[in-house]
């Protein structure tokens, strides 16, 4: 074929093209390539450094400008990497590569490169040091350049600030620290607490424990941890219920368990517990603490036996006590008894005036007796508060009328000012607010040589209807000797006067202000006092009172007023094992149209009363063999028995303790009175008891059928 054949030269032509065209693409190539290792080489967040193969450099990027602060110009052909690095970090690397490689690497920028000069991947960190002489920590990566034959021509060091992430790095560590630091410190308090403390899952198995725990059971922690917590326990269903209690309940407190250690020995704890949850309010279980209680329940233990020892000698002294008042109160009844008997008799003028000191003497032993018995009946909680309607008028008039004779030998003036909004029937203890006033305006008489003596009544704010309790305030004030300031705090002290002195001159065991101190505050309420010497002392005290609703006030019984009835013909049967008791009453009954028979002791009483047709029984509490109350139910069962109406049964007791009525009363007796009687107290209770009683002519025609 010709050369210059049309198909040939087309041929060639279309050639031309494509190795034309296939140059461009390659050149193309190239370019693009080159642009992207410019742009690699002269990134800002790369440190590139080109070295030859001695080390010195020969490119020094942008990268490199900005973190070390030399320009290309300033290391160029001038420096090698290893004098921008920190000398001790390039001896101790060089020493550690010698170590690894086993061969002698000396510092230097031979240490940098030697790895990768045996063409071993190198990157490690170093400190780079800037101009400014500055330091920064850097990540450096080391590739040796070689060429077509493989010989080494140089080396590139690209390098990276590493400050941010040793400054992570660093918070990380403290991080850490901190945390370890914490769980040390829990683990302290842990392990330091004298309860053994574990976790168990929600399924009660256990997930830590402290020593103590391991001290409890005799078990070491790995043991115990994987272990049910019931099996730690003498009662595994116990222990089991108590997990599934703090599940339910979320926590429990003072859970008693017993604990069983390895070698058989247990220990009573006192198992408190709480849930606890993650940081998603999850729930991950029961934290638990169990404190041997051992010595606890000696303690409890030792005491009960005391408090047994303490109740013991209490009811001891309680017995004593009633013993004593009877023993007491027994004679006593009999001295005051004769003796008003005796005033009542045609005497002389010598005789009346040494039977009225008689009288005196027999009042003021038996204010002492009762002061000393109410004081130890207080301290031993045995005197208990009534709670009855009463006129609130009525009983200051008459505590003023009890008082008005010592008050009228002295030449004083009593005064009783009830305030105009003062309710007149109220619920209380009169008896005891009585108690309090007598000892109080006794007092101011005592020590008040002129002038007068007052008593004021007041509620402490407007009295409305309400039946809720009105504080009242009851003032005694006197014109008297007074007390001195530095003493008044002392007078509601047992055996205190404000003077010694006092005693000599005016009697009195300094028991009435310290009984009235107690039995306000039995009340409710308080006492206080403010005095001057020489200008007098007011004693004050307030008290709780219900208002007395009308709707629940009974229909008042008139004894004593108006025309006089005539007394009905009772037949009576005095039970008292003292015959002086007996001569007394018989002679406080001897002219009225009572007759009475007695008897000396609860059997005998039971007999009589079975045998005779009486209206009326004055039954005494303390008799030997068989006491009033038994004789008492006795003559109860046998009146049901025998389809017998109940006959009044007025119960006598030398002393009061707390309960005592409610037990007489339980018993079947009707009225309740303490000794010494006074005549006029006497025939008072005979008459209530006959009308408040089922009518005579009614009782005894069932009596006859």
């Amino acid at each position: 074929m010709a050369i210059g054949d049309d198909a040939t030269k087309t041929r060639i032509g279309l050639s031309g093209r494509n190795v034309n065209a296939m140059a461009g693409l390659a050149e193309d190539v190239l370019l693009k390539a080159g642009a992207l290792q410019s742009a690699i080489f002269n990134s800002a967040n790369f440190s590139s450094i080109a070295t030859d193969a001695k080390g010195v450099i020969q490119i020094f990027n942008v990268g490199a400008e900005r973190m070390l602060g030399y320009t290309a110009a300033e290391v160029t052909n001038k420096i090698t990497p290893a004098d921008i690095s920190d000398p001790q970090e390039l001896i101790a690397h060089a020493k550690a590569l010698s170590v690894q490689l086993e061969t002698t690497i000396m510092p230097g920028f031979e240490a940098l490169v030697f790895k990768a000069s045996r063409g071993i991947e190198d990157i490690y960190e170093l400190t780079y040091i800037r101009k400014d002489g500055s330091r920064f920590p850097a990540v450096v990566s080391v590739t040796a350049l070689r060429d077509a034959l493989g010989t080494i021509i140089g080396y590139l060091l690209i390098g990276t600030d590493n400050t941010a992430r040793k400054l992570v790095e660093a918070e990380q560590q403290k991080l850490d620290q901190r945390l370890r630091d914490q769980q040390f410190y829990t683990r302290s308090l842990i392990e330091s607490n004298i309860d053994a403390l574990m976790t168990t899952d929600p399924s009660g198995i256990i997930t830590d424990v402290n020593k103590q725990m391991e001290a409890l059971t005799g078990c070491s922690r790995d043991e115990l941890i994987g272990a049910p917590f019931k099996d730690c326990f003498t009662d595994p269903e116990r222990a089991e219920a108590a997990i599934k209690l703090v599940l339910s309940a979320k926590k429990v407190t003072d859970y008693e368990l017993t604990a069983r250690a390895r070698d058989g020995r247990q220990t009573v704890v006192s198992y408190n517990a709480t849930t606890f949850y993650d940081r998603s309010r999850t729930l991950q279980g029961v934290f638990a603490a169990a404190r041997d209680v051992t010595e606890r329940k000696r303690v409890e233990a030792e005491l009960q036996q005391a408090k047994a020892a303490a109740e013991h000698a209490s009811q001891a002294k309680s017995d004593f006590l009633a013993s004593m008042s009877h023993e007491i109160r027994t004679p006593m009844n009999a001295i005051m008894g004769v003796a008003d008997l005796l005033a009542k008799t045609d005497l002389s003028a010598v005789q009346e005036k040494y039977v009225q000191i008689f009288r005196r003497a027999g009042d003021n032993l038996l204010d002492l007796i009762n002061d000393i018995l109410d004081l130890s009946k207080v301290e031993a909680s045995q005197l208990e508060l009534e709670r009855i309607g009463f006129s609130l008028k009525e009983k200051l008039e008459k505590v003023m009328e009890m008082v008005a004779p010592r008050a009228k030998e002295k030449g004083l003036t009593l005064v009783c000012e009830i305030g105009p909004d003062v309710p007149d029937d109220v619920v209380g203890d009169p008896t005891r607010l009585r108690q309090v006033l007598l000892n109080l305006l006794g007092n101011a008489i005592k020590f008040t040589q002129s002038g007068q003596v007052s008593l004021r009544a007041a509620p402490c704010h407007e009295p409305s209807s309400s039946i809720l309790p009105l504080r009242f305030t009851f003032t005694v004030a006197d014109t008297g000797i007074g007390i001195p300031g530095d003493k008044l705090d002392k007078v509601f002290e047992r055996f205190t006067q404000a003077d010694s002195s006092t005693t000599r001159r005016f009697g009195g065991s300094g028991l009435g202000l310290t009984i009235s101190k107690r039995l306000v505050e039995l009340m409710g309420g308080r006492i206080w006092a403010e005095s001057e010497v020489g200008h007098g002392t007011a004693f004050a005290f307030t008290v709780p009172l219900e208002i007395w609703a009308a709707n629940n006030r009974p229909a008042p019984v008139s004894i004593g007023t108006g025309p006089k009835l005539p007394l009905p013909a009772l037949r009576i049967l005095l039970a008292d094992d003292s015959a002086d008791n007996c001569t007394i009453m018989m002679a406080y009954l001897e002219h009225t149209p009572y007759r009475v028979e007695i008897a000396a002791t609860g059997a005998i009483a039971c007999e009589k009363f079975k045998e005779g047709d009486y209206d009326l029984v004055v039954m005494d509490w303390q008799m030997p063999v068989m006491d009033g109350l038994s004789a008492t139910r006795a003559i109860r069962a046998w009146e049901q028995a025998n389809d017998r109406p109940p006959t009044p049964i007025v119960a006598l007791t030398a002393s009061a303790s707390k309960g005592d009525k409610e037990k007489c009363l339980a018993a079947g007796c009707t009225a309740f009175l303490t000794k010494p009687l006074k005549q006029e107290v006497l025939l008072q209770t005979i008459t209530e008891q006959s009308l408040v009683v089922p009518h005579l002519s009614t009782r005894k025609a069932a009596k006859r059928i």
